[in-house]
């Protein structure tokens, strides 16, 4: 994997992203009740904290939960929610030591379909359905790893140029777009939720 991102929208940690599956993995695990530059560069953050150029499974599984924890709680703060989010992370860590033997990339070499993909991300701890179609569309669309019907398998997401999720932030311009979509969204759910309400 080697590819430029630009989801963090800093240097350092775009550059990570787009050489190592377990932080682009570990980002997309973070993007949640947080703006998405905020998770995506968790990672990188996460790396210098280890001392490291890059995040291991095996290391991260094996550290003690308290320390991980307290690692990313030190101001700023790797998510709003960082005990939390250590527990997820070395979960989703274990699961791949596991069962790709802690290699990330491991989860979508070799798949033959885009229903097997989304099959194989939902099963990781900490993705849902939807964020399994969102890092499956960031897949095919900057990362090169287009199976059979990965389109179809990533659902409105994989759409080309449809600016719902990271998938679709190329830099500045596409972000902005990305954010005024969810902002659309966010309103529509808070008039359905107001109009049921009555």
């Amino acid at each position: 994997m080697d590819a430029t991102l630009h989801l963090a929208q800093d240097p350092a940690a775009d550059e990570l992203l787009g050489r190592s599956p377990l932080a682009a993995l570990v980002g997309m695990l973070l993007d949640q009740q947080v703006p998405m530059e905020w998770a995506f560069k968790g990672p990188r953050t996460i790396a210098d904290r280890l001392g490291a150029a890059d995040l291991d499974a095996h290391e991260i599984a094996a550290r003690d939960p308290e320390a991980f924890a307290a690692l990313l709680s030190e101001k700023p703060a790797v998510h709003r929610y960082p005990g939390s989010m250590a527990k997820r992370i070395q979960q989703l860590c274990q699961y791949l030591v596991e069962h790709y033997d802690g290699d990330a990339s491991g989860v979508w070499a070799g798949v033959g379909t885009g229903a097997e993909l989304l099959k194989r991300l939902e099963e990781l701890p900490g993705f849902g359905k939807q964020k399994a179609q969102i890092f499956l569309a960031l897949l095919g669309k900057q990362l090169g790893v287009q199976p059979k019907g990965w389109r179809e398998a990533a659902g409105a997401y994989g759409e080309a140029r449809s600016y719902r999720s990271v998938a679709d932030i190329t830099g500045p311009e596409s972000l902005a777009k990305v954010r005024a979509h969810k902002q659309e969204m966010k309103a529509a759910a808070k008039a359905a939720k107001a109009a049921g309400g009555k």
